[in-house]
């Protein structure tokens, strides 16, 4: 096994029983550890901290569904040039959405795709808050109102974009590579 990043952290061991069952699950369900995962290990508080605030971000009842908030993932992650998250939530977005092609639309170029009017406006908003979050006025909230999305969905697609926009930071900061195994996902027969 590959170090996760280009800094010499070496994991925390043994880990503690709980941090090992949460791995033991990755292993299970993805067939991996996400390197993600492996790089925060070092410093199990910090591993917890962000683990605890992605699981809320990304798998707690919302407004927004699960393939949205992946797709403002990968949308501020192409703003950004995250290779580690467009990979891994690239992934997560042919897996969700049962298309390969939108989740190559979304890493890429999510003006292309097919998405509808409501997403259309979350991911410009992604955008503009990944460029200039002090740009963002009222008429960019009302216009997410207009879209249909209520109080709490702006929230959370606030706290999402601010959520991978220091991701990515910290990713392509510290040279986190993706597993290989998520380039294969979700694309098509096969995967």
């Amino acid at each position: 096994m590959t170090d996760p990043t280009a800094l010499n952290l070496p994991q925390a061991d043994p880990l503690p029983a709980e941090t090992q069952r949460y791995f033991d699950i990755c292993t299970e369900k993805l067939g991996f550890v996400p390197n993600v995962l492996r790089a925060y290990a070092f410093d199990v508080a910090k591993l917890d901290a962000f683990t605890g605030m992605y699981n809320d971000l990304m798998l707690a009842p919302s407004g927004l569904s699960k393939l949205e908030r992946e797709m403002v993932a990968v949308t501020v992650s192409a703003e950004n040039r995250c290779f580690y998250c467009l990979v891994a939530h690239g992934a997560a977005v042919r897996q969700l959405s049962g298309d390969p092609a939108l989740g190559e639309m979304i890493a890429m170029n999510y003006r292309v795709a097919p998405i509808t009017p409501r997403q259309r406006a979350m991911l410009d908003f992604a955008v503009l808050m990944t460029r200039a979050s002090a740009t963002v006025s009222e008429a960019d909230r009302q216009g997410l109102r207009d879209r249909g999305l209520s109080e709490r969905d702006i929230f959370d697609l606030v706290a999402v974009a601010g959520f991978f926009n220091m991701s990515n930071r910290v990713a392509s900061a510290i040279a986190m590579q993706p597993n290989p195994e998520y380039h294969a996902q979700a694309r098509g027969p096969q995967g």
